[in-house]
């Protein structure tokens, strides 16, 4: 079975808390059982490659205000997994991942949009998984997106999701007017669902095939 993984940060190339250990570990351990598993990550400042490979030159992500166009690196393999890098400087080329001692950055919503929508675009080409394995708010998006802009593409009609939520303290929590510059689609931006205390969140569009909480 072919597992990819998504999420915000994995050791050894960038960690903030658990959330890393676990991307770091869980993939290696499926690996051994003779799984084929990839995990993509974002591509930041911290992130440290011995020899980086663009495999996806070019990949456009519409936003309301203009296209935005990401590529993918090749990190290598480690432990039989191999690992991808969304390289979009303009969103991850900063000085720590999420925000400064002042708090979160202001475009976190956006900045993971883009990286949720790169992930998906990527496998098109790296190979479509038959599970797409995402992890916390930061790739929350990309359950949503299979149901929804990408429900009739028949590249991912027979793929599953699971979602992870290693800490529900954190659930990137954004203004609501957000939504329409992130182009998502019109039932999402208009459902009450996704409000919350005034605050919009990726994790409130979630219907993956399984959700699951590290013990």
């Amino acid at each position: 079975m072919h597992i990819a993984f998504a999420a915000s940060e994995g050791v050894p190339f960038s960690k903030t808390g658990g959330l890393a250990d676990v991307v770091g570990a869980l993939p290696r351990a499926l690996a051994s059982l003779g799984h084929q598993v990839s995990v993509f990550l974002p591509r930041y400042r911290q992130t440290k490659l011995t020899e980086p490979a663009t495999v996806v030159r070019s990949i456009t992500v519409p936003f309301d205000d203009q296209y935005r166009f990401a590529s993918v690196v090749a990190g290598g393999s480690q432990g039989g997994v191999r690992f991808y890098f969304v390289e979009y400087p303009p969103y991850f080329d900063r000085d720590a991942l999420y925000g400064t001692p002042a708090g979160d950055y202001p475009d976190n919503a956006e900045r993971f949009a883009l990286f949720s929508r790169a992930v998906i675009e990527a496998t098109k080409i790296l190979g479509v998984p038959h599970i797409f394995h995402c992890h916390d708010w930061q790739s929350a998006l990309i359950p949503v997106l299979l149901r929804t802009i990408y429900g009739e593409d028949p590249a991912f009609r027979e793929v599953g999701t699971v979602f992870t939520i290693h800490n529900m303290g954190y659930q990137g929590l954004f203004p609501p007017d957000t939504l329409p510059l992130l182009m998502l689609p019109g039932i999402c931006s208009r459902s009450r669902r996704w409000n919350f205390s005034a605050k919009s969140t990726f994790l409130r569009g979630l219907s993956p095939t399984r959700i699951t909480s590290p013990r």
